[in-house]
């Protein structure tokens, strides 16, 4: 196999729905994004976590009725499931270092993974989830084909 370098990027990864089934507030079920995320790494690239998980206290008014407000360590869940599976995150929310040339509040990426983006691969299989979720197997054929793994 030739050896190639390749130019470490920036992934933006969601997490619900991204890196296992959609179960908010709890962890959903594995869908097979551990080794692929583990090969980003393993070809140099960083991740940030880019979730609508918080670390929430006290919160009891939602305006939205689909919404409800609820109180847990929702992001600190995500980053421990990270840990958990022995997966480095460069950031969490944001690039640790774009304040240094912006003051802009979305993170900086090269690229995103996330459930919701259009065009996403997605699998539905109600047996794991009520919501789609990533198909780790297309993006992992996606992201060989773009020379990225």
């Amino acid at each position: 196999m030739e050896n190639k370098y390749i130019e470490p990027k920036i992934f933006l990864i969601d997490f619900d729905g991204t890196c296992t089934a959609n179960n908010f507030p709890h962890i959903g079920k594995e869908i097979g994004a551990v080794p692929v995320l583990k090969r980003l790494i393993d070809s140099g690239h960083k991740l940030i976590l880019f979730t609508m998980r918080s670390d929430n206290k006290n919160k009891t008014n939602s305006t939205d009725p689909l919404i409800p407000a609820m109180n847990g360590q929702f992001l600190t869940e995500a980053v421990n499931w990270f840990k958990k599976n022995d997966i480095p995150l460069y950031g969490i929310q944001t690039d640790p270092n774009q304040k240094t040339w912006t003051d802009s509040p979305k993170a900086f990426g090269d690229y995103i993974i996330d459930d919701t983006c259009l065009f996403a691969p997605l699998i539905y299989d109600e047996t794991m989830s009520s919501k789609p979720f990533i198909d780790w197997v297309k993006v992992e054929v996606r992201l060989e084909q773009l020379g990225l793994i």
